[in-house]
């Protein structure tokens, strides 16, 4: 029944159903505030064994894990293509690394004109039909990447690619691909809840059956990647890459995309300038349910800073921790409250969190609480709310304080400030020194926190409800799947011929046997 808006195809990396966080909070809202609509999801996750974490509601019809990692799934999993494990050979293998060669260009080398959307979707035929991966691992397309990359007019050269960089690039960007090969559902609108790898099964389905695509982005995925390819061990010519394929992914789904929905006005900016058309994009802010995020009450007896969230890098706790350390030297019974799980991976990250609180004289002021299912009580726990991100969209933590009453201090990112207006103070990211300075004058007056407060809750019944959220995508389901747009006929495009300056192809050594390994 797709001019009723009644399927949807749910594609998620990462996130729901199997992680708690802010998308996936905004995700099961979007489901079970929707009962009418039946809801297909296509989660993208590391090894397809993640546990599934949240209560999925009845409309959910369908729940897929894709894995990104392991080896490629047998017939049993479903949702996941196997085709025959035969190499290709002759016209059909000569056409694959032309078209590999070119989406390497395309990556490697923006200027020279090759269009890296034509080639990713030959990549997805050959995808859907099982045999991309046993190609993207073949010597000859290992051949052809160290053959770009030593290319004199490339930046790479200078950087002297190995094999063994040659196979890590590989074994990461083949895992990237496998996204291609998922089949969705034609009947509906295929809605990506990021940029990037859960934007490719849409593609593919809007490319090949005329899905509508709609995108939603939270935070800015590729700035994302590029703030964690900075830690990454890889060496240059891989992060060139990489970087490059998200870069050139995140382009084209901003092109593609039917309708894109950021939920703030500063995603709107990132989009516009990374190619999105202006009139296909709509802002729908995050909203949150006023009666299930009350007034907190009465402040803590002791001094107390809250925080909220899951525990990961982009979080930045580090420096949460050094602006309260700096707090704590003036009010030494202030305390420093930390709410949320620990994301599997995510283990060595608290570790360090704890090492440096050690380092710092601070340990006995600060606890790490843990997931708990009474989140209004962490708001609550505080006499001040915090967020200390380097990177957010619209954060659920911080309406949902500001919902319950409870003054905030905010780093400046993502959509904060328009999140916070007026009703709460916002810093620097990374500035310690501000941000105990901010948190420092607020535990100093009782009056204006309380005032904040007050403010702040107002804003969310104003301008923040689920309500409100919801029924925009209600409206935008029943648009674009009133509005499917057949397949364009596929153009004949004629190869673009080569630059004039290319090295002679150079052999690999050693002999590589099929899967990439080392014979």
């Amino acid at each position: 029944m797709p001019s009723s808006g009644r399927h949807v195809t749910m594609l998620t990396e990462g996130t729901y159903p199997h992680v708690h966080g802010g998308v996936s909070t905004w995700c099961d809202q979007l489901v079970r505030g929707m009962p009418e609509v039946d809801f297909e999801i296509l989660a993208l996750t590391g090894s397809g064994r993640e546990p599934v974490t949240w209560e999925l509601p009845s409309n959910v019809t369908r729940h897929t894990a894709y894995p990104l990692w392991g080896l490629p799934q047998g017939p049993t999993a479903p949702g996941l293509f196997t085709g025959a494990r035969r190499p290709l050979r002759g016209r059909e293998r000569r056409r694959f690394l032309d078209t590999y060669e070119r989406l390497l260009l395309a990556l490697l080398d923006p200027e020279a004109g090759y269009d890296f959307g034509t080639s990713l979707y030959e990549l997805a035929e050959l995808a859907r039909r099982g045999r991309l991966t046993d190609a993207l691992r073949s010597e000859a397309a290992l051949r052809s990447l160290m053959w770009i990359w030593t290319m004199p007019h490339l930046p790479t050269l200078a950087a002297r690619p190995t094999v063994h960089d040659a196979l890590t690039a590989t074994d990461l960007l083949e895992h990237a691909l496998r996204p291609l090969a998922a089949r969705i559902a034609t009947d509906g609108v295929a809605h990506a809840v990021s940029s990037g790898l859960a934007t490719l099964p849409a593609l593919a389905a809007q490319h090949f059956e005329g899905v509508p695509f709609l995108l939603t982005e939270h935070g800015i995925y590729l700035r994302e990647r590029y703030l964690g390819y900075r830690t990454e061990a890889q060496r240059w010519p891989v992060k060139a890459l990489m970087l490059g394929f998200y870069r050139e992914l995140n382009t084209l789904g901003y092109r593609k995309a039917d309708l894109i929905t950021p939920c703030n006005q500063y995603n709107r900016r990132w989009e516009e300038r990374g190619g999105a058309p202006a009139d296909r994009i709509r802002t729908v802010y995050n909203g949150v349910d006023p009666a299930l995020f009350p007034e907190a009450g009465p402040e803590p007896e002791t001094p107390t800073l809250s925080w909220c969230g899951r525990v990961d890098p982009i979080k930045d706790l580090e420096t949460l921790i050094r602006a309260y350390a700096i707090c704590r030297a003036e009010l030494p019974a202030l305390r420093l409250r930390l709410f949320g799980p620990v994301p599997a991976g995510n283990e060595d990250y608290l570790t360090r969190l704890e090492k440096l609180a050690a380092e710092l004289g601070v340990t006995d002021g600060i606890t790490f609480e843990g997931r708990i299912s009474d989140v209004p009580s962490a708001y609550a726990a505080g006499s001040v709310v915090m967020l200390s991100s380097i990177s957010e969209g619209f954060p659920f933590s911080l309406i949902e304080a500001m919902s319950c009453g409870r003054a905030t201090v905010s780093t400046d990112v993502g959509g904060v400030r328009e999140a916070v207006g007026d009703t709460g103070i916002v810093v620097p990211p990374r500035e310690p020194a501000v941000m105990a300075a901010a948190v420092t004058a607020l535990l100093g007056d009782g009056a204006r926190r309380a005032e904040l407060g007050r403010r702040a809750r107002q804003r969310v019944i104003d301008r923040f409800t689920l309500h409100r959220s919801v029924d925009g995508f209600r409206q935008i389901y029943r648009e674009l799947a009133g509005d499917r747009v057949r397949p364009a006929p596929r153009p004949q495009v004629r190869p673009k011929p080569w630059p004039a300056r290319l090295p002679a192809p150079r052999r690999i050594t050693p002999t590589l046997v099929a899967g990439g390994t080392p014979a």
